[in-house]
């Protein structure tokens, strides 16, 4: 029965319903991370490829091929990803040496609370913050962004220097993180 709600998800994704996209996005996620958790050793890592490979499916799912399993095709892109990312990390980590002999160095972005956050006084927002601003910062900004910021998705496309599809898939991982905190612990009123 969960392979035709698969096959019935992937058509209606491909008519870009957003249920669809979340209902495979629910289904593949823990497989997803697991494989690449094992490939990688590095919890951060296969959660940034594995939001990377559900976003490049989810942007070339008229693609898919249903003659093979759609997890299939989810591991063949992410098996991509992973050596595209160690590829661009061995060159960048020539490059870095290279920097640092010229005496070239990176700003580091200070994405603390901005002083607005901080006044805040409403009891339940300033909770809603707090638990905003467990999440990782990748998390957190997608969601400042979106919903105190009111951005669009091609805003915050341009604020982040992310694909849309990248966007799209790292908000719905933020706000499902969001709401399991928001139920570990409730408000505080």
């Amino acid at each position: 029965m969960e392979g035709l709600n698969i096959q019935r998800a992937i058509t209606e994704a491909k008519q870009n319903d957003q249920r669809a996209f979340a209902f495979l996005y629910d289904t593949f996620w823990d497989y997803l991370y697991g494989y690449l958790l094992k490939n990688t050793q590095n919890d951060q890592l296969a959660e940034e490829l594995a939001l990377k490979s559900l976003a490049r499916a989810f942007d070339k799912i008229d693609t898919y091929n249903p003659d093979f399993e759609f997890k299939t095709w989810l591991i063949s892109i992410s098996k991509n990803l992973q050596i595209d990312h160690f590829r661009k990390e061995n060159k960048e980590s020539q490059l870095h040496t290279t920097s640092m002999e010229n005496n070239e160095y990176k700003t580091i972005v200070d994405e603390n609370p901005s002083p607005e956050d901080l006044l805040i006084t409403n009891q339940n927002l300033k909770e809603l913050l707090r638990k905003i601003r467990e999440l990782k910062p990748t998390y957190a900004k997608v969601l400042r962004l979106r919903y105190f910021e009111e951005l669009s998705y091609k805003e915050i496309c341009v604020q982040t220097d992310l694909p849309i599809s990248t966007v799209k898939v790292t908000l719905l991982r933020a706000k499902k993180l969001l709401a399991q905190k928001i139920n570990e612990n409730g408000y505080q009123s």
